[in-house]
């Protein structure tokens, strides 16, 4: 037990250091072609801290457990939004921009429909359903930016270089070599998280739903806290989102595109499938409870946050207890 945890672990600093330095290494790569810094905020640091979870779940789907590729997407959503986001809007509640966040949080909710569809009616992702994820992806991306360049402030000069000492050469060095840990600490996590979970007894959607979302989701907690730090709550709860919109569209596309699966069937509440009377729900129910505020009032409370943790560890507690 104690070689698998320890793996575990390694895992989840690969995954972490991984995705700082892909991040830092594609952010600086942007630059240097002068691209706007809110265009690669937007796009190449959102995907990059998503990235974990791609790995994660494209891996699990590939070697045969769909209930972690599924249980992660969904599981890094409500941790994103309960836990992340909640310590973010606990700690500084604020006004934000009911405009930033009109774009990600309609894709975000459209694709969620078309998820919560598939598995209430099939429960089957198919090849097809994962194509069509991916191509909200595209859709959603070709929309950001074209949203970029004709809003406001969209001709503002470029973001300047780094510093002298950076190069184009170390920054696609630690795009290589981050992408490198991603993958290694992938196949560590998935590996050593399914024996822990059959050592234990615990169903791997349960281990996927908790300790594995919580592990790929530290990018985003990462970055949550340094907004915090320098005072951008606004920039924290648009990260959150859009890694949200990510997890269904890219990892959930990518991970079912590449080997289909069905939804997990075993855990039950009252001899119903968990998946479709806690997981689900509590996923649309987070989002909504913090974006719908934000966009009605333009603001967000302290309740919300301290309500949303509160969910956050019932929802962990009762994991472990069907």
């Amino acid at each position: 037990m104690i070689v698998p945890v320890l793996l575990f672990a390694v895992g989840l600093v690969f995954l972490i250091k991984g995705g700082d330095w892909f991040v830092d290494g594609a952010t600086g790569i942007a630059r240097r072609f002068h691209l706007p810094e809110l265009l690669i905020g937007a796009t190449v640091v959102s995907i990059g801290t998503t990235l974990p979870e791609v790995m994660v779940s494209t891996t699990s789907a590939l070697s045969g457990h769909g209930e972690i590729a599924y249980g992660n997407a969904i599981g890094s959503i409500i941790c994103n939004t309960a836990l992340i986001a909640a310590i973010t809007v606990a700690v500084r509640p604020g006004k934000v921009d009911p405009r930033s966040l009109r774009l990600p949080v309609c894709f975000f909710f459209t694709a969620a429909a078309i998820y919560a569809g598939i598995a209430y009616t099939t429960g089957y992702f198919s090849q097809i359903a994962g194509a069509f994820l991916l191509a909200m992806f595209v859709v959603y991306m070709i929309a950001i930016v074209w949203q970029m360049k004709s809003g406001p402030g969209s001709k503002s000069r470029p973001a300047e270089a780094r510093e002298e000492g950076g190069s184009t050469l170390k920054d696609a060095g630690l795009l290589v070599v981050g992408a490198a840990l991603i993958a290694v600490g992938a196949d560590l996590l998935v590996d050593n998280g399914t024996l822990i979970a059959q050592m234990l007894g615990v169903p791997e959607s349960v281990i996927a739903l908790t300790f594995v979302a919580l592990g790929t989701s530290l990018p985003e907690l990462v970055t949550a806290i340094t907004s915090l730090i320098k005072g951008h709550g606004a920039l924290s709860l648009g990260n959150v989102i859009g890694a949200n919109l990510f997890n269904l569209v890219l990892v959930s596309g990518v991970s079912v595109t590449l080997a289909p699966f069905s939804i997990p069937q075993a855990s039950t509440i009252a001899g119903h499938n968990a998946s479709l009377v806690l997981d689900i729900p509590v996923m649309l129910f987070v989002m909504a409870f913090l974006t719908v505020p934000a966009l009605v009032w333009g603001k967000l409370s302290r309740v919300q946050g301290i309500v949303l943790l509160c969910i956050y560890a019932a929802f962990c507690a009762i994991q472990f207890t069907i």
